[in-house]
């Protein structure tokens, strides 16, 4: 265990780095670009740059996910996990039971994606600001069932945060922007305009990523910094949960900024 974390955890940072980092050169830098782009120039550019860059992309993904799981077990889970009282773990609060809620809320954060999937993917809200709303809500409520109903440590309930995050946007990197990509290119490379569903879909479930990067980059490395570390600020324990909610939406408001900044730079 000793050696499996810290080779894990930079096999981890590095796969972030290279993932994260095509994240943001795909919705900052390249959709910008591709929008000066007449035809012939995107026949020629597009299917030699885009399958190039979304091999590095997915399997960032991937092998970033890998290493997290792996980390969460060596950190987190192993020997914390059993029913019964807590030994004060960096998993759970000394003295908490641990019960089978708390079993429930960890398998909620691994396989989350699905009502992610199924909320955006339904068509149910169309409404983008209530969509957004019911996504704050939903995020609140369970970091708060992970605090008070969990018994998960400030740092827990954090990083469980970040790795329903994490797999929200590996699931949507494999399963909706990949294979959409696959035929947008295929489009394009062939001369034919792209579907425009496809392209609407890929576009979306990539800012969606992008805008959960921020906060999921807090969850990671908050712990490690003096300042923040154990959700500081000179507020109560009790509250200390409402650190993580004010971070999310922060984090999603920095992502709108940026957004609203890259439009505004332009080339020579």
């Amino acid at each position: 265990m000793e050696l499996i974390h810290p080779v894990f955890k930079w096999l981890h940072i590095i796969a972030g780095i290279t993932w994260i980092g095509l994240l943001y050169f795909f919705n900052w830098i390249n959709g910008h670009v591709a929008g000066t782009m007449d035809a012939d120039s995107k026949q020629k550019v597009v299917p030699e740059l885009m399958p190039r860059a979304l091999y590095w992309f997915r399997w960032g993904a991937f092998y970033t996910l890998i290493t997290g799981i792996v980390l969460l077990y060596v950190i987190f889970w192993d020997g914390a996990l059993s029913m019964g009282e807590s030994a004060g773990n960096v998993m759970f609060e000394t003295g908490t039971d641990v019960t089978s809620f708390a079993h429930v809320l960890i398998l909620f954060s691994l396989f989350a994606f699905f009502i992610y999937d199924y909320l955006y993917g339904s068509g149910l809200i169309k409404d983008v600001r209530i969509m957004t709303v019911i996504s704050f809500l939903l995020i609140a409520g369970i970091i708060y069932l992970m605090k008070f109903y969990g018994g998960f440590s400030y740092r827990a309930f954090n990083i469980h945060l970040g790795t329903l995050f994490g797999i929200n946007m590996a699931f949507n990197v494999w399963f909706r922007i990949w294979p959409a990509q696959q035929k947008i290119i295929t489009a394009i490379k062939n001369g034919d305009a792209p579907d425009g569903d496809l392209v609407a879909l890929a576009g979306l479930r990539s800012k969606h990523n992008t805008y959960m990067s921020v906060p999921l980059i807090w969850t990671m490395i908050n712990q490690h910094t003096t300042p923040f570390a154990g959700g500081q600020f000179g507020i109560t324990d009790s509250t200390n949960w409402l650190v993580l909610v004010i971070m999310v939406a922060l984090g999603w408001h920095v992502v709108w900024q940026i957004y609203k900044k890259s439009a505004t730079i332009k080339g020579f």
